[in-house]
């Protein structure tokens, strides 16, 4: 399976109270110094991907900007093809490579309305995208590096199989609090600490008040 996928490295910026978004859905957590830190990162990587939950929340990009290099391949998980036509995402496909995974439950609206535009479907999973069958397909298109920017169900859905091999976290210098905020990792969650998948510390850098965490799993 390890050789069958491609390199996946989960990166965020999370509160002190491991948060990536406020119950109103502010994130800005990381710093200038954090963020020219990852588009250095997003420009080594082939592909970023993101869930359609983030999509609709903050309605990003995904390209370098603060740093020299290319745009990476961009990756969105959308079982239904739910993105808005209005979203950056689509509205710049035609010239930043993009690619929306989705499942066989897609309404056939929804598939029409994606087919409007030059982005490639991936259909994937009955229900929901299969996560190991969409990496297999990925990697039989020479993606060999995935930079995971979330959301928290996103991330659980890679945790939870285990398909990551690093593991990038800022940790910002604010407590966000409340049940409704977004966690690093949301979804249902282990039963017992054992089921985590096992982690070490590979590095510890110091941008002013932000750490930023590098764990590998082992």
């Amino acid at each position: 399976m390890e050789n069958s996928r491609p390199r996946i490295i989960l990166s965020t910026a999370i509160s002190i109270d491991g948060k990536i978004a406020t119950k109103t859905n502010d994130s800005k957590l990381s710093s200038k110094e954090d963020i020219k830190r990852l588009h250095k990162l997003r420009s080594k990587v082939d592909a970023i991907l993101v869930g359609k939950n983030t999509v609709s929340r903050d309605d990003p990009i995904l390209t370098v900007r603060y740093a020299k290099g290319k745009n990476p391949i961009r990756i969105i998980l959308d079982s239904q093809g739910t993105i808005s036509k209005k979203s950056k995402i689509l509205q710049s496909c035609d010239k930043i490579p993009t690619i929306i995974a989705v499942s066989k439950k897609i309404p056939q609206k929804n598939l029409e309305k994606l087919q409007k535009f030059p982005i490639e479907i991936i259909i994937t999973g009955k229900d929901y995208v299969n996560l190991k069958l969409l990496l297999k397909k990925l990697s039989k298109k020479k993606i060999k590096t995935i930079l995971v920017e979330g959301g928290g169900t996103v991330n659980w859905e890679f945790v939870k199989h285990k398909l990551f091999d690093e593991m990038i976290v800022t940790l910002s210098p604010f407590l966000v609090g409340g049940e409704d905020a977004i966690s690093y990792v949301g979804g249902s969650g282990f039963s017992k600490i054992s089921n985590s998948p096992n982690l070490r510390l590979k590095s510890v850098k110091r941008l002013k008040n932000h750490l930023v965490l590098h764990y590998e799993k082992l």
